[in-house]
């Protein structure tokens, strides 16, 4: 019985999937070809809330194709997973190919709330990655598309990311022009 408790909590959506499902695509700048959505992502593929049992599901190994994921224990993504959760502002989502029960592209919205633009929030996009075996699929369109539509519906006044040079192209192509603004940082650890 408890085990079954526990396989129940490991499927926990991180926020409710119906955020997803009642995006406005009518909106949308972003076009396909082949057509795909969010709820038809491709062959066998579906784009959902993070769950705790990704982890499991190789979350870190798409991860490290983007930078430095670290180890990471159960315990320490479970605490995250729920910290996560509980603030209400975090939107991880997922694409896991369900033929071989992995994740093949993730992308993160983070919403900040501002005392700015009469306490408005902002969306901040993070973590983008397709893993090297599904790039060209448009997953990471779909991904950053559906994050754009997600801030919208959550009512953030706009909705940044940082990316490198050679990608800038790519962002333009989905509606995101690039800032004035110059990206700085203070890094503590590698």
């Amino acid at each position: 019985m408890l085990e079954a408790c526990v396989m129940l909590l490991d499927e926990t959506p991180l926020f409710d999937p119906c955020l997803l499902q009642e995006l406005d695509w009518s909106s949308s700048k972003v076009s396909f070809s082949p057509p795909i959505s969010p709820l038809e992502p491709g062959d066998g593929l579906v784009l959902r809330p993070l769950r705790p049992a990704d982890l499991d599901r190789g979350l870190y190994k798409v991860l490290s194709q983007l930078t430095v994921a670290g180890d990471v224990t159960k315990e320490q993504f479970r605490a995250n997973f729920e910290h996560m959760k509980k603030t209400g502002d975090y939107y991880v989502i997922v694409v896991e190919d369900t033929n071989v029960g992995q994740i093949v592209a993730t992308a993160t919205l983070i919403v900040e709330h501002k005392f700015i633009h009469a306490c408005a929030k902002r969306g901040r996009v993070e973590e983008v990655v397709v893993s090297d075996v599904c790039r060209g699929k448009q997953l990471g369109k779909l991904l950053v598309a559906t994050l754009t539509l997600l801030s919208k519906k959550l009512q953030c006044y706009k909705i940044t990311l940082e990316c490198a040079q050679k990608n800038v192209e790519f962002y333009k192509k989905l509606g995101y022009t690039p800032s004035e603004e110059t990206y700085m940082q203070c890094r503590f650890f590698d």
